[in-house]
């Protein structure tokens, strides 16, 4: 039985954790011993712990001041199935389902309850509030207090209000995963702690990978890392719904299952999308910045900026989505100078907020134009991107990380570049356009410098400019880049012009212009063609068992799909690869996994222990709790990687087979590498079988699109390959190459001599 005065006898039973985490302890005691407290912890860092537990040991009820009704389903579901009781209140109820969870809260059925910040002053909720013992109120999400933080919610401001109308005043607990000093100073101001505790147990997730690419094509990019990752669940960030539209229907077109959100689209498909993004029906979720704040989903393996945000407090929420169960996860941005101006001239025309002054909202685009230099900057760092974000809120790093794109280089080497010549070149010709009274933006500007022979440089005769074609050897990228830097650093700047805007000089253009400041960049170094880049950030090869953890996903799938509930919230990966470790036989046994908790145990643990023996007594020699790999294959593969790969499946194939149903040609590989137990560079083989299908003429490029689909040929029906059309989740049709037992086979037949013409070729 619990011993609800034992703080470790409450974690280990209803959360499942022998032991805290940094920071949870110290706070929890300080809550214990009636302090207010502040807790700034990374996400996946366990911060909502630190006022559950608390709750559970104290006397009354904890009232926890969440902003979205996601987030608070989410975690009521989590403690319900942990043993908890609680509840929440907020719009998505009924008038009736409201009115009861008050009853019950009066009558003291819940430990726990979850409140939208609105809900705070109205009638009922002040009545259950003044008639009920209140232990604690813990706001979580705290930064929207704050008119600094980056994401300012006035409703949070009524909480003192709240606290000043109740009987006595209870413990206050606040808790975020972002916040600068000036941030954390605003949050003790305006939720008025006394004499807080406070606590920021580092920033750093050192399980997520940073990298920032400069794509020529983001779309090519995007489509090669989600097929690196493509049985893992990701997020894409856009910075606009024509964007998200975009991304998603060529994604569904390209064959990945991908979904929408943003603020476009009707309140039900919204929450349909969601709900089949958090219940894995989809694995890529492309999305702007209104979908995720609510979102606790653990096994999110990467999650991609395809534009890049306006602050880094926004840009590390976001990324911080993925890797929430603690492995390693991937955080990439891509850059473009672009993203600059568009985020530049939504600052300076977004500020209209009827809660605030004038002088508040000009102080908050000065901050915002401040902050986007950040972003910039980190963008185009030459060091190593851990440091930079961990420096901006003021935590030191006493090395370079070696995890991150400006570490390891991934995206290709780059150097620093003198580029003063080259911006003395911009400005002169944003000049020599201001002596004719004229002004363009930056894409007029690149073609003028150039040398294009466009519909507007013709028009307006620019090709008399003494600057024009003064950079004809340089790329339109480079030019682009270029002048985003000078905007970025205030050298030049967007002004309005009619509909349109334009780039003018600034005060600080004289100094590059006057040859009174050196220029230096980042840029790619040049490398011969040869060379490929294929790696992002460090790839680990896991020692677990894939089998039994695959049997055991399906395990919990079923058991989700019986509760209605996401599958992590049942147990999250994190938990299952434990089980494929340690290998619990009994139901006492299943207590020594990290995340299982008695409630659990008693749900649901009969389940993965019964799918545990049945898989034991299959496979007796797997008591090492992972799949025999031959001795000295990972060191070789590590060595050089995809070529090992090779010539190991070459040795292998007589042990493929092909399975009855029909398989995308990356689930043919995903076959092969899952049947022989390996892994490896996935990618590098598809590539192998699709160029040798190819070039056999059993499939061929559909030239007609222009993107350089397959489609079948009449060869094709001799391998088995056939052609399917499906609907895509805009409402689109698309054909889809799909290869059945038969297909599956005539490429294992024929592996050895694919995969040794592509060595040969290679």
């Amino acid at each position: 039985m619990t011993d609800f005065h034992n703080k470790y006898s409450v974690l280990q039973d209803f959360f499942g954790h022998s032991q805290f985490r940094n920071g949870q302890e110290q706070i929890i005691d300080s809550i214990l011993a009636g302090r207010d407290c502040l807790g700034v912890m990374p996400t996946g860092a366990g911060k909502s712990m630190c006022y559950q537990i608390p709750a559970l040991m104290f006397d009354g009820i904890t009232i926890v001041v969440s902003p979205l009704i996601s987030l608070m389903k989410d975690q009521v579901n989590s403690l319900i199935q942990s043993g908890v009781r609680a509840a929440y209140l907020n719009s998505s109820l009924t008038a009736a389902q409201y009115e009861m969870a008050i009853s019950n809260a009066a009558r003291g059925m819940y430990k726990i309850i979850y409140v939208a910040p609105e809900r705070l002053m109205t009638g009922s909720f002040l009545s259950l509030a003044s008639s009920v013992k209140i232990s604690m109120l813990a706001v979580d999400e705290a930064h929207c207090v704050s008119q600094w933080g980056q994401d300012f919610r006035p409703s949070y401001m009524k909480i003192p209000e709240f606290l000043g109308k109740l009987p006595y005043r209870p413990i206050v607990s606040a808790f975020t995963a972002t916040a600068t000093a000036e941030v954390k100073a605003d949050i003790i101001k305006m939720l008025e702690l006394r004499d807080p505790f406070t606590i920021t147990t580092g920033f750093d997730r050192k399980n997520l990978y940073f990298g920032v690419s400069h794509p020529h094509d983001k779309y090519s990019e995007t489509v090669r890392i989600v097929e690196k990752y493509k049985d893992n669940c990701g997020i894409i960030y856009c910075s606009t719904r024509k964007n998200v539209e975009s991304v998603c229907e060529k994604l569904c077109a390209d064959g990945y299952n991908a979904s929408r959100y943003h603020a476009g689209l009707s309140d039900e498909e919204r929450r349909k999308n969601q709900d089949d993004f958090i219940f894995d029906r989809v694995q890529v979720m492309v999305a702007t910045n209104a979908f995720g704040m609510g979102i606790d989903k653990s096994n999110v393996s990467y999650v991609i900026h395809y534009n890049m945000p306006k602050n880094i407090e926004s840009y590390y929420q976001e990324a911080g989505r993925a890797g929430r169960d603690g492995n390693e996860a991937k955080c990439i941005l891509f850059y473009s100078g672009q993203d600059v101006a568009t985020n530049k001239f939504l600052i300076n025309n977004s500020h209209d907020n009827p809660d605030l002054d004038d002088d508040t909202l000009e102080m908050i685009r000065k901050r915002d134009l401040m902050r986007l230099k950040k972003m910039t900057d980190y963008c185009n760092t030459s060091g190593c991107l851990r440091e930079f974000i961990l420096g901006y809120f003021g935590e030191k790093q006493d090395k370079p990380c070696q995890n991150c794109s400006g570490c390891l280089g991934d995206f290709g080497e780059t150097e620093e570049v003198d580029v003063s010549v080259d911006c003395q070149k911009v400005l002169s010709c944003i000049y020599r356009l201001h002596q004719r009274n004229l002004s363009f933006g930056a894409g007029v500007i690149a073609q003028i410098l150039k040398g294009s022979d466009s519909e507007k440089v013709k028009r307006f005769d620019l090709s008399t400019l003494s600057t024009y074609g003064i950079m004809k050897d340089s790329t339109q990228v480079y030019i682009r880049r270029l002048i985003a830097f000078l905007e970025a650093d205030d050298y030049i700047t967007q002004t309005s012009h009619g509909d349109f805007s334009v780039l003018t000089l600034t005060r600080r253009s004289a100094e590059i212009l006057m040859d009174k400041k050196t220029i230096t960049i980042r840029l790619p170094k040049k490398k011969p063609k040869s060379e490929t880049v294929t790696k992002i950030g460090r790839d680990e090869v896991t020692t677990f068992d894939k089998e039994l953890f695959g049997r055991l996903r399906a395990v919990r799938s079923k058991l989700a799909t019986q509760a209605s509930l996401p599958a992590y919230i049942i147990l999250t990966d994190a938990s299952l690869r434990d089980m494929c470790i340690k290998l619990p036989k009994t139901q006492t046994e299943l207590l020594n996994i990290s995340g299982v908790g008695k409630s659990k145990q008693e749900r649901y643990g009969r389940y993965f222990v019964a799918e545990i023996q049945k898989y034991l007594k299959e496979n007796p020699d797997a008591a090492s709790g992972y799949k025999y790999i031959p001795e000295g294959y990972l060191q070789k593969q590590n060595a050089v990687g995809g070529q090992s790969t090779k010539e190991y499946i070459i040795a292998h194939a007589g042990e493929l087979s092909g399975k009855e149903q029909d398989m995308t040609l990356s689930e043919v590989c995903d076959s092969i590498f899952y049947q022989l137990g390996t892994d490896g560079d996935i990618r590098s083989i598809k590539l192998a079988i699709k160029e040798w299908l190819i070039g056999e003429n059993y499939l061929a490029k559909d030239g007609a699109n222009g993107r350089g689909f397959l489609e079948t040929t009449i060869l094709s029906p001799e391998a088995g390959i056939i052609e399917r059309e499906k609907i895509s989740q805009l409402g689109n049709s698309y054909k889809t190459i799909l290869f059945p037992k038969q297909a599956q086979e005539f490429i294992f037949e024929n592996i050895e001599e694919i995969l040794s013409k592509d060595a040969q070729n290679s």
